[in-house]
Formats: structure tokens, sequence, C-alpha cells
């Protein structure tokens, strides 16, 4: 069984595969909090032998030791292990373990395609390989908690808005519904317009959106020509877990 670990800027993902690539587990938590405790959870439900880490939040200090205490193989996500693809990136080794692993992610899914994975979690990053297998990079801009944040942080009398639930209209009549359209309708567009463009520039284009607001936006987004993957990245860990064991 292979265990993942994502570390990201919001929260800790848990996953466990088998040895057929199936999704066996899979947690999230807000915090550091209790990792360990819940790791020996895992490893005595689950016949755990490797493990892969992806990082880009806060490191948390005790797992290197927690892990080898276990005598389990681990991994961190970087550039110089073996991926899937190869890279035409000018800066590979500033590349964000998380955009690595969507793009394995999405190399296993379906290999030998133009694809564009939208990651929709603290910031939006878009990641383009071609059907050659080659990555490109593609763009990086706030998501949506970002943009309230920016609003009410640098600004007097805004406030501190979450993504509503309800549907958004085009025209906000109140100070707090101009700030959920502007926002979130001004994410949606910028989605679209990223997805046009790819599209008129590369034939046969497959995309993929995942991360914490996928389902949030996919409400929001009228014309469905991408792919919901809510484990694309977990999946893609996996995949460069099992190249490299």
């Amino acid at each position: 069984m292979n265990l993942i670990i994502d570390i990201g800027n919001t929260g800790i993902k848990l996953a466990v595969f088998d040895n057929n690539n199936r999704l066996m587990h899979f947690q999230r938590l807000e915090n550091h909090d209790d990792i360990n405790r819940i790791l020996e959870t895992l490893i005595q439900n689950f016949r755990v032998t490797n493990a892969i880490i992806s990082q880009v939040g806060k490191p948390v200090q005790s797992l290197n030791d927690w892990l080898t205490t276990h005598q389990i193989k681990f991994l961190y996500l970087s550039t110089h292990l073996k991926l899937p693809f190869s890279i035409r990136y000018k800066s590979p080794e500033t590349i964000g373990a998380d955009r690595l692993g969507l793009v394995a992610g999405a190399v296993f899914k379906k290999p030998r395609n133009n694809i564009l994975i939208i990651d929709a979690g603290t910031c939006v990053t878009y990641d383009f390989i071609d059907r050659n297998n080659v990555y490109y990079g593609g763009a990086i801009s706030p998501g949506l908690q970002l943009r309230f944040k920016s609003l009410h942080d640098y600004t007097e009398n805004l406030p501190l808005l979450q993504p509503e639930e309800d549907d958004i209209p085009l025209i906000g009549d109140t100070t707090l519904t101009s700030i959920q359209s502007g926002v979130i309708n001004g994410l949606v567009n910028e989605i679209e317009g990223f997805i046009v463009k790819y599209n008129l520039k590369f034939a046969d284009l497959t995309v993929y959106l995942t991360g914490g607001n996928e389902k949030l936006l996919d409400r929001y987004i009228k014309n469905k020509i991408f792919v919901s993957s809510k484990f694309l990245l977990l999946e893609g860990l996996n995949f460069i877990l099992n190249l490299n064991k």
C-alpha cells in the first residue's frame, strides 16, 4: 500500500492507494495536530510500505522521524525524481510540488493528450502538458479566498466575505452582492477565458478542473468544457511514487 501525504497551504490531505491504484482511504486535516496519531491508525489499518510527500505548506517537523521509525520508505516530490513527463519550464527548480503532482495525475489519466489542468485552491494554477508529455508551465493567479481577503485588507470599508453558496447576480445591488459578483464572476470569466484561448491554440484539448473550490466553481461555469477531478493531485503523487519505487 502507498501512503500519500499532501501538505498544502491550508491543510493536509492523506490518502492510501492499493497496488491496483485504487483509492482505499482519504481524509483532510486542517492543521498538523495529531497527524502522527492519525498516521499510526492508517499504518494499523493498511499495510503501508511506501510514502510520498508533496509539500508547499509549512513542514511537519516530526514527519521524517515518524516514517523512519515505522520503517516506511518515503520520498519528497521534486524535479529530481523520475517523472512521467519532460519539463520545458525555464526554472524547473521553482515549480511547486503540487503542480508536478497535478501534471502527473493528468498524464496518468490521459497520456499523450494536450491537457490544461486548472487547480482552484488558495491560488489558481493553470498548467499545460502537450500530447508528447512535455510540460510547459502555465499561469498562477489568486484564488477565491485571497481575492476576498485582498479587498478587505487593502480597503478601509469593504468587509471580509466568504464565497456565497446561493446564485450570484451579475449586477450586485448591495456592497455585499457586488463583492460576491466581482470575485466569483471575475474568476469564472478568467477560467473560461483561459480555456477558450488554450482551445484556439491546441487541438483536441482536455481540461481538468480540480482543487478546493472545484465544486463551487463548477456551479457557476456555464460551459461544461472540463472534467472535474477531485483526486487528480493524489492520483498523480501515487503515480510518481510507483515510478520511483
